[in-house]
């Protein structure tokens, strides 16, 4: 990947369940609030972390991305991340890797299942735990921990960029399965738009 791009790779920890919000993931997402956003800026080959008071710059670096890359983060960091913005977060560029790899095998997997098997690395620990950082105010160690997501989703991101190709291994039958991507071409398109001149309005109807 070529790291004079203006992409970020994020992920989202939230201050609260959804049992703690009582309703349907559909309609509680915007009220989980964040605890903690990372990225990887492939532009300054650089990785941040922003807490909640912190949002305001990190919505400054989110608008000038030329492409945001994450692991579910259309259905979920972004609709988190969603009442804390002033655009909406359909108009982002992004790339979420769950949502090709759900088209190519027919149903969703884990971060850590793909990671395991693609770069031979799995995550250092699981939401719930996320959840207990954040309410203990160890704050240090819930940034660790989502910016371990970040690096494992940029080098998933990577690799399916540099080799056409990502795996994971089923819990089902614990088979490990390749899974073809075409990551490259993806982010070359969305740079591609990014980067386009504006197009030329007519001064006059006539």
């Amino acid at each position: 990947m070529e790291k004079n791009n203006n992409i970020l790779v994020l992920d989202v920890e939230t201050q609260k369940s959804f049992k703690e919000i009582g309703k349907s993931k559909a309609m509680s997402l915007s009220k989980l609030k964040i605890s903690v956003v990372c990225v990887y800026d492939f532009l300054t080959d650089a990785y941040a972390s922003y807490e909640e008071k912190d949002i305001m710059k990190f919505e400054q670096k989110l608008q000038a991305a030329d492409l945001l890359v994450g692991f579910n983060i259309r259905r979920f960091d972004m609709q988190v991340l969603q009442p804390y913005l002033f655009k909406t977060v359909d108009q982002f560029p992004v790339l979420d890797l769950l949502d090709d790899i759900e088209k190519a095998r027919g149903h969703r997997v884990s971060l850590d299942s793909v990671a395991r098997a693609t770069v031979k690395e799995g995550k250092s620990g699981d939401g719930v735990e996320a959840l207990a950082l954040f309410k203990e105010g160890r704050m240090e160690e819930l940034k660790k921990y989502c910016m371990d997501d970040v690096r494992l989703t940029k080098d998933v991101y990577e690799y399916g960029c540099r080799e056409g190709k990502i795996y994971f291994t089923s819990t089902w039958n614990f088979k490990t399965h390749e899974i073809p991507v075409d990551w490259k071409r993806t982010t070359a398109e969305f740079l591609r738009k990014k980067n386009a001149p504006p197009t030329d309005f007519p001064t006059s109807l006539f």
